[in-house]
């Protein structure tokens, strides 16, 4: 067979193909064309951090701006503001990673040993609740029981004869209580990823580890845990890539004047100084920042998994 023979061969196994399948590709023009109109032309306006921002110009015609177009990212690293947020967006969301990474793998773990299911599933149930819960109604109740002089936790302290204890007044203090009312937020939600991951693991590994005299602990450890290690590499790579991100609405409605010192993150910095103050090309190009370096993050991430044999997700 020629090549003229191959390429008709081809091109006719693709149109039988497109003619099976195209309810499929007719159903993916409605989500193709949202991230077409929503997603990727609101991209062109990524152009604003290289050049002077005029709300009377499109952003084809803007003038560039000095220093190469870099002009704006230099203001924004010579800005106190924006370092104290950078510096208070790894740390807080390092600490969320180092700390609340492991507690849904933990209460999967937990939710998957329990024998009595109803239980299993009124825990489950109450576990993943709060994911529902807005951050505004979650700083609501944090203020009821936290506030310093009429906080529930702090009268019952008092009545004990133990002194108040700051958990939003005082910076290290509000940091603890930020990360656990995080954890307290989403672990039982990201508990169900693993709880999934866990009914895939082959039950006939128990039952051998349980031929070869393996007790419940030595199960988790040799069974349930390798199991769970291509999920486990998927979310830290992802979580690894959201270094550098950072949620409003939970920094925001929990912090307070007293600790703004740990409380700014980048997304308070570029509400302040784009929404607020109209700099736009300043918050654009802190934005662009961000993302070059979750990226990085990521496709490093990505390589130190696939060198220990994982898959990764690239």
């Amino acid at each position: 067979m020629d090549k003229v023979q191959m390429k008709l061969a081809k091109k006719k196994r693709r149109i039988s193909y497109i003619k099976r399948f195209w309810p499929l590709y007719l159903m993916l023009v409605l989500p193709l064309t949202y991230f077409a109109i929503f997603k990727y032309i609101p991209m062109t306006y990524i152009q604003i951090a290289f050049k002077k921002y005029s709300i009377v110009q499109s952003a084809w015609e803007m003038e560039w701006a000095g220093n190469y177009g870099f002009e704006h990212f230099i203001k924004a690293f010579s800005n106190r503001d924006f370092l104290y947020a950078l510096r208070n967006t790894f740390m807080l969301n390092l600490l969320d990673l180092v700390v609340g990474f492991p507690a849904p793998i933990i209460l999967a773990i937990l939710l998957n040993e329990l024998t009595f299911k109803r239980f299993k599933r009124v825990t489950q149930t109450i576990a993943y609740l709060p994911h529902f819960l807005s951050w505004i109604i979650i700083s609501g109740l944090a203020l009821q029981l936290f506030a310093p002089t009429n906080g529930l936790v702090n009268i019952v302290l008092n009545r004990l004869g133990i002194d108040s204890i700051p958990f939003l007044n005082s910076p290290p203090h509000w940091v603890g209580t930020y990360v656990l009312l995080g954890i307290w937020q989403s672990v039982g939600w990201n508990t169900i990823i693993y709880l999934a991951a866990i009914t895939g693991i082959n039950p006939e590994l128990y039952e051998a580890a349980s031929v070869d005299g393996a007790g419940r602990f030595r199960k988790i450890w040799h069974v349930t845990l390798p199991g769970l290690r291509p999920t486990i590499v998927i979310l830290l790579i992802m979580s690894l890539g959201r270094i550098l991100g950072s949620e409003f609405d939970r920094p925001f409605a929990l912090a307070n004047k007293m600790v703004i010192s740990v409380s700014n993150v980048i997304s308070i910095f570029v509400y302040q100084y784009g929404i607020r103050g109209l700099q736009f090309s300043l918050t654009t190009a802190v934005g662009i920042f961000q993302s070059v370096i979750g990226v990085i993050f990521l496709i490093a991430a990505n390589k130190i998994a696939k060198k220990f044999g994982e898959r990764g997700i690239l």
